[in-house]
């Protein structure tokens, strides 16, 4: 190429779509090869036709953004690969919010930045609808929007990066004290993740997605509450009550558009309110409860606190013993001064430091310490005799009670029955007891552990030989260290809820957020939460009003998964302590199926009942493994590692805030987004024979079936009469999607 053509020509175009859908997407470049411009158009191909991604892989992208009142300043960078051997002209979109407006844009090139020109929505709209016709590519839908920004970039050298930089600015909305933010990080991604038709049959795929990370700063006049992202794991560093900086980083695993809420509130415990409803159906709705940062330390509640330590002959494995009792050590030393205490350790038997419990002062800790460092593995397990002692501990008070219990192993003296120590345990009556069980390792009673905790409003936990005790320990010890609101109750006036997970409300704990998830059917605009809770011996009253239950509201879809995946957990808890039920089960399927959850039932369904084709034997394999330790064998177990793992997923499943399908280990998968199952807004579609298939579709429903062949005239004009159809043939070529009573078949 001459040197008269090395400069970069480029336009930007910002316009609105025909189409208008609320889903948003991640910048994309749409390359063709061009040597020279003007690049001549596409000519029929001559075997060997040169192979070039359908859209470029994405090799980084970071996004810092900042929030200053209710105005959020966004600046992307985004690095795209080029790895073929053609020189390339690329025509890039970027879906930006409705009320966003272009601050700058910039194409790097030789460490010079370049500046653009605008062109008419018309000629926009044409390039577009051109780009799809011609690429028959359908991931390009997830660009319908109402506001798209468009660059045409040349050259893109070959084998070369090509970094673009954008910033824009947009006034967020806040609706009851809630601020939500929304970045289109995901929704494109299916353009650069998956292979087109010409790649697979070359054997090519592109490029994976590299780094993806974001930094999100916030600064407020008013309290921020209730930071939360539905779509990602958030690590949030609040600096006081109006100032926060959150950072997150994902994986090509979470196609999902970025979303955070948070709320603006001066009152002691903030709450929160989000919601979802569908034209006549039940609604559903996200509950988060927090209390204020700047807690004095008289607002704090006393408790009274028992640690029961298994010292038996196998915590002399692998350092179990130290550890333990390094992280029993750091729980000594953090309880307050008006706190209460006792240890108690055992092995054939029980041991007691002191008879009653004793106050967390200065020698009460240091009579702790000691006893502690005393403490040697050796005999048996007796867990019967050790809980009963260790309730025995508590008496009538209206201080918090809380019972820790670790061991790492099965009972082998004393009663060994499972169902009778948990007999024996519920026959000593504690009122307001709180019991948190740490399984160590794989030789424990999942069964025991999970049902004794889930009976006495506390949760079971499990170390497994890879993790590290002490941490894991201590840290549960700082969270549970500061109550300040305990035996919660939440009254929702004149709406009707149902189906609330977690069943029983949790108490509230310095610097911890409580999320309640549950389903409404009745409506109301002007609704009246009230929260009841003690605060020590006094019962104190929140009243927040004006909240919105609507009869209709589309936002904030993510609510019906979570809210399914939580529902699930639940079940499955229920079938593991007390046995299988057809309708159990049966529930589990329909919800496992419908929005793409791991269960031990629904990772076989996909197997066998869908009979998906197209996967190799090695896919197939790998797709197994990943569900190993889910399998319906595994309910029936009650220590291994098989059930531990399973019990952990129970655990997520149950207290999951996010819908997000990423994972750093695949056995913490809880929900699933591959080559043969994707989830899109509310629905979920498989890959059944090449085509994606809703959830939702049942064979009978073939008489009420709409064939429309794709890219057609046809096609293109039902997505002009119902948008919403855009993001779901967006998944391919060939597309089952019921819809408004009707079944649309999308066909070559």
């Amino acid at each position: 190429m001459n040197k008269g053509n090395a400069k970069i020509l480029f336009g930007l175009i910002l316009f609105t779509f025909c189409f208008s859908l609320a889903a948003h997407a991640q910048g994309v470049i749409v390359p063709i090869i061009c040597d020279v411009r003007p690049c001549r158009p596409p000519r029929p191909p001559i075997p060997p036709r040169p192979i070039i991604p359908t859209a470029l892989p994405v090799k980084s992208i970071n996004i810092d953004t900042k929030i200053n009142g209710q105005v959020a300043t966004t600046h992307l960078e985004q690095v795209f690969r080029n790895d073929t051997p053609y020189t390339l002209e690329g025509t890039y979109f970027f879906p930006i919010p409705e009320t966003a407006s272009i601050v700058e844009f910039a194409i790097w090139e030789n460490g010079k930045k370049l500046v653009g020109e605008v062109r008419t929505r018309e000629e926009a709209r044409r390039i577009y609808e051109e780009i799809v016709r011609r690429q028959r590519d359908p991931g390009l839908l997830e660009y319908v929007g109402k506001n798209l920004f468009q660059a045409s970039i040349f050259p893109i050298p070959p084998h070369s990066d090509k970094k673009l930089e954008m910033t824009y600015t947009q006034v967020l909305k806040a609706e009851s004290g809630t601020v939500a933010y929304r970045y289109p990080l995901g929704t494109g991604q299916r353009n650069w993740l998956e292979p087109n038709r010409n790649e697979v049959a070359r054997g090519t795929r592109p490029d994976k997605v590299g780094t993806v990370s974001g930094r999100i700063e916030i600064q407020s006049k008013e309290a921020l509450r209730n930071i939360y992202s539905p779509s990602h794991s958030i690590d949030v560093k609040k600096k006081g009550e109006n100032s926060a900086v959150l950072t997150f980083e994902t994986s090509e695993k979470n196609l999902l558009d970025f979303q955070l809420f948070y709320g603006l509130s001066a009152q002691d415990f903030g709450m929160t309110l989000l919601t979802y409803r569908e034209a006549a159906k039940d609604g559903f709705f996200l509950l988060l409860l927090s209390p204020k940062d700047n807690i004095l330390e008289r607002e704090l509640v006393s408790k009274d606190i028992v640690f029961v330590l298994d010292t038996s002959g196998s915590m002399a494995d692998e350092g179990k013993m130290e550890k333990a009792r390094s992280a029993l050590l750091f729980g000594i030393r953090s309880l307050r001064d008006g706190d209460r205490f006792n240890v108690i350790n055992f092995a054939g038997e029980e041991h007691l430091m002191e008879n009653d419990l004793i106050a967390a002062d200065a020698n009460g800790k240091r009579r702790g310490e000691e006893f502690v460092k005393k403490l040697a593995p050796t005999g048996g397990t007796n867990i019967n005799d050790a809980l009963i002692a260790a309730k025995k501990q508590f008496d009538r008070n209206d201080r918090p009670k809380i019972l820790v219990f670790m061991t790492d192993g099965l009972p082998t003296v004393g009663e060994t029955n499972v169902e009778k120590i948990i007999g024996n345990f519920d026959k000593e009556k504690v009122e307001g007891l709180r019991l948190f069980n740490f399984g160590v390792g794989y030789d424990v009673n999942t069964t025991l552990l999970d049902k004794l905790a889930s009976e006495n409003s506390g949760a079971a936990d499990y170390v497994e030989p890879k993790e590290d005790l002490e941490i894991k320990v201590s840290n549960f010890f700082g969270k549970v260290n500061f109550p300040v609101l305990t035996d919660l109750e939440i009254d929702f006036g004149n709406v009707q809820t149902e189906l609330i997970y977690p069943r029983k409300t949790p108490d509230l704990f310095k610097g911890m957020q409580i999320a309640l998830i549950g389903r409404y059917k009745t409506f109301d605009d002007n609704a009246v939460i009230t929260l009841r809770g003690k605060d020590g011996r006094e019962m104190r009253t929140f009243r927040y009003a004006n909240l919105d239950f609507p009869q209709r509201n589309e936002e904030n879809s993510f609510l019906p998964k979570l809210w399914a995946i939580r529902r699930v957990g639940w079940l499955t808890e229920q079938i593991r302590n007390n046995g299988e039920q057809k309708e159990l089960k049966d529930e589990i399927v329909q919800l496992g199926t419908r929005y793409g959850i791991v269960t031990p039932y629904t990772s076989y369904l996909a197997m066998e009942n869908l009979q998906i084709d197209g996967a190799s034997r090695s896919e197939r394999r790998v797709r197994n493994e990943v569900f190993r330790n889910s399998a319906p064998n595994a309910k029936k177990e009650q220590s291994g590692q098989g059930a531990v793992t399973l019990s952990q997923n129970t655990s997520r499943q149950q207290n999951t805030v996010t819908v997000a399908a990423d994972a750093k280990d695949d056995n913490e998968i809880i929900s699933f987004s591959n080559n043969y199952s994707q989830q899109v807004g509310t629905k979920n579609f498989y890959n059944v024979n090449n085509v994606w298939q809703d959830a939702e579709f049942d064979e009978k429903q073939r008489n009420n079936e709409v064939r429309i062949k794709f890219a057609s005239d046809e096609y293109f004009d039902l997505l002009a009469r119902e948008k919403e159809l855009a993001q779901f043939f967006a998944l391919g070529e060939e597309v089952v999607v019921v819809w408004k009573g009707k079944v649309y078949r999308v066909v070559k």
